[in-house]
């Protein structure tokens, strides 16, 4: 729903500085929240804690009521049969190259390149450091993402966008690679933010590409289904991590990891050619 209410409120022209938007607040929400709940929970209990959640649904729910729409929205019969609406949008998906070219990488990239499932036993086998340096090493791509998320803010990348979004992926699968072959903790740093940076550049990309190539009435069905792509792909990267990990070995699992990451992205270039000729300017503009 939160995907189809942000085309319905936004121009079109703009769509590529929302979804930087959307990726920044995020990423801030996601990094300060939990630091903050712990701080309210420390200091004045659990039912503080709770009640400054509640106030915050319930300031986001009175501000999206004042909210208007620029695109008067397309209502569609909600009296056909559910299932049948599911799957119109998963057959779009499915026949739009640049849409499911954009989900599958991002998919594969997370399924194949979840290195972070594996920090702990890095942090304890590989870095010989502490619960305080696997903290340090948790917040580095979330500090790359939330950095790159402020440039694209004011530099939203729409030029040549379908080269820079396999240009992203491979970039992180190669950090991946880095970070499997790295036994210095500073460089492991380095590796993971650089890592979360280009992570977030194919996330607005994508978010951008979901706006732009789907129509308002199939917009929160098609979200629905990169949200499966995404949470699906989370959830086995890090069933994958272990279970690699355990057949391979620590580092050639990540190594694995990261090489199948730019696998995908060489197969996403050759046979999604739309996806790589893209570019969200001209599209934006149309």
């Amino acid at each position: 729903a939160n995907n189809a209410f942000l085309g319905q409120i936004v121009p079109r022209v703009r769509l590529a500085h929302a979804s930087s938007w959307n990726s920044n607040i995020w990423h801030f929400a996601a990094v300060f929240g939990p630091a903050l709940g712990g701080i309210i929970y420390g200091f004045a209990g659990v039912v503080a804690a709770y009640g400054t959640v509640f106030v915050f649904y319930l300031t986001g729910i009175l501000l999206a009521r004042q909210t208007r729409s620029i695109n008067r929205p397309v209502i569609t019969g909600t009296n056909r049969d559910m299932f049948r609406r599911i799957n119109e949008g998963i057959k779009y998906v499915f026949e739009n190259q640049i849409l499911l070219g954009a989900f599958s990488l991002d998919m594969f990239a997370v399924l194949f390149g979840g290195a972070v499932a594996l920090l702990p036993a890095f942090a304890s086998d590989i870095l010989k450091i502490g619960p305080q340096g696997l903290g340090v090493l948790r917040s580095c791509p979330a500090i790359g993402s939330i950095v790159m998320s402020i440039v694209l803010t004011f530099y939203p990348p729409v030029n040549r966008s379908g080269k820079l979004l396999l240009f992203s992926v491979a970039g992180f699968g190669l950090c991946i690679i880095g970070f499997a072959l790295s036994k210095n903790l500073y460089l492991s740093m380095l590796l993971l933010v650089i890592s979360g940076l280009f992570d977030n550049v194919s996330v607005v990309i994508r978010g951008t590409i979901l706006q732009v190539f789907t129509p308002n009435e199939m917009r929160g069905r098609v979200a629905a289904v990169n949200s499966i792509f995404v949470g699906s792909s989370n959830e086995l990267g890090a069933f994958e991590s272990g279970l690699t990990a355990h057949l391979m070995g620590l580092v050639t699992s990540v190594l694995f990891g990261g090489g199948m990451t730019l696998i995908v992205t060489l197969l996403a270039s050759r046979y999604a050619p739309k996806l790589r000729k893209l570019d969200l300017k001209k599209e934006l503009a149309g």
